[in-house]
């Protein structure tokens, strides 16, 4: 089922060189991005260099690294020198940076071809994709849906097969919650095992950075790369040990948490799905253990003070003077940053300044930020030493509905409440895993999670690659778009 794996054995066999495959991807986008607008920039020149590259490799006879020869793509809040790298933002519309993420500098190491850079909600804030600047990206599996957000172009990508696998940023559900509507493999991992360095900052005590991928084997395979130490980041530890090799082990012996909070205002369909998909790790030998988990309920609120307080922050660089597009007219410097800031930020990333703002303000600063973390320390430590003391890791549905209608009229609240089985493992640094477990009534994919003990990928990868071929990918998204292996 590794699309990773099967490209590489079109290469070494010769069945295929790189600049055919890169070329036919290429291709795809072509035909394909202007309906699924999946792309903000394409890079084929950047691709075919390095699709030549690996082919002379081969001609050489010399052995593939990993992830060598296979395309893929890069949200675009990830950093790539002499590449436009926007945020789907007017602020950065026309920016190009001057040095690589330090991910991105890792898959130019295994000299990936890179195809170019997703759609996104703007600046990362949001659930459907619908915030970006340039539109948002669209639903395989239906055109009239959503992809989910932030990371909506990545999976629209990857869902119809424009891309082999790619990157997203997951702040609060952005990796995993695009996964589960399309029907894919997304994987947050714990906090401080993949470097930050060169992804736009949206909430820097949150983000983190992850593959979207059709299958668990291509997750472990793309996680394994990119989970390297960073001196350059003060956070990062990288992984402890490479999860590919692990992936098989019996569940025998895993006691799989499922609390009934994460369950409750959940969609019947994706209640029943989930439901269905701990009943199968049960057969394969996981215990199912009932555990609790109260603090739920302050999830959201939490999640929402410290995302938008530290998004007000780290958004301060953007006044017209330093980075993008300033007002024409103004009357004094203060003036001129107002009207720059109103021009060039959407109104959600509006919204949450002023939010984020209105919490670090004199006055209100103990009130909401001070509280939200030590409530934040409060859920880290329940964790801790209440759950994982009676489970290994926690079944959850990643998200409480399908991929919704494009311009469903939702207001803020309800679209921060689709948020409310993600936002946990982003506010305490834990890996958390969505993969699909069915479809609902409207044939729409559904996404099941698992969060797992920090720096353990490789068990939540395991429990749903069992789950995987047990089910025998019956789940997986195979959509007959682009080039097909």
């Amino acid at each position: 089922m590794s699309k990773i794996a099967d490209i590489q054995k079109l290469l070494t066999s010769g069945a295929i060189s790189c600049r055919e495959l890169t070329l036919s991807y290429l291709d795809a986008i072509e035909k394909q991005n202007s309906i699924l607008n999946a792309f903000i920039t394409v890079t084929p020149e950047t691709a075919l260099l390095t699709a030549d590259a690996v082919d002379k490799k081969l001609k050489a006879g010399e052995a593939l690294l990993p992830l060598e020869g296979v395309p893929m793509a890069l949200k675009d809040n990830l950093s790539t020198a002499g590449i436009k790298t926007t945020c789907a933002s007017r602020a950065l519309s026309n920016y190009i940076p001057i040095y690589d993420a330090f991910v991105w500098s890792l898959l130019y190491r295994q000299n990936a071809p890179l195809l170019g850079k997703c759609n996104m909600d703007e600046f990362a804030m949001g659930s459907t994709c619908e915030t970006s600047f340039f539109g948002g990206a669209k639903n395989p599996h239906d055109l009239t849906r959503v992809a989910g957000g932030s990371s909506g172009g990545s999976a629209s990508a990857v869902a119809s097969n424009l891309a082999p696998y790619a990157l997203g940023s997951d702040t609060g559900g952005s990796i995993r919650g695009p996964a589960s509507f399309c029907g894919l493999v997304g994987l947050k991992p714990t906090y401080g095992t993949v470097s930050r360095n060169g992804a736009v900052a949206y909430a820097s005590s949150l983000d983190q950075i992850g593959p979207i991928t059709t299958c668990i084997q291509d997750a472990a395979a793309v996680f394994d790369v990119i989970s390297e130490r960073d001196e350059n980041d003060m956070t990062c530890v990288g992984a402890s040990e490479k999860t590919l090799p692990l992936l098989g082990r019996p569940l025998n012996g895993t006691k799989i948490g499922i609390a009934d909070e994460f369950f409750e205002d959940v969609n019947p369909d994706v209640c029943q799905a989930v439901q269905n998909a701990s009943r199968t790790l049960q057969k394969l030998g996981a215990e199912l253990v009932p555990v609790s988990f109260p603090m739920l309920k302050y999830a959201l609120p939490v999640y929402y003070i410290l995302a938008d307080a530290e998004a007000s922050s780290n958004l301060g660089r953007f006044d017209g003077i330093r980075y993008g597009p300033a007002a024409d007219s103004y009357d004094d410097i203060n003036d001129m940053i107002c009207k720059t800031r109103d021009m060039v930020f959407g109104k959600e990333v509006k919204r949450r300044i002023l939010l984020g703002t209105y919490v670090l303000s004199a006055g209100y600063f103990d009130a909401y930020y001070k509280k939200a973390q030590m409530i934040r320390e409060a859920m880290t430590r329940q964790m801790k030493n209440d759950i994982f003391k009676k489970c290994d890791m926690l079944l959850t549905p990643t998200d409480p509905v399908t991929a919704m209608p494009f311009g469903t009229n939702m207001s803020p609240v309800e679209t921060y409440q689709k948020d409310i089985c993600t936002v946990t493992a982003n506010i305490t640094g834990l890996p958390a895993l969505s993969a699909p477990c069915g479809y609902d009534g409207a044939n729409l994919p559904i996404g099941m999670q698992l969060i797992g003990k920090p720096f353990c990928e490789a068990d939540i990868l395991n429990a749903f690659y069992l789950f995987e071929k047990e089910t025998d990918g019956t789940f997986l998204t195979n959509l007959e778009m682009g080039y097909r292996l």
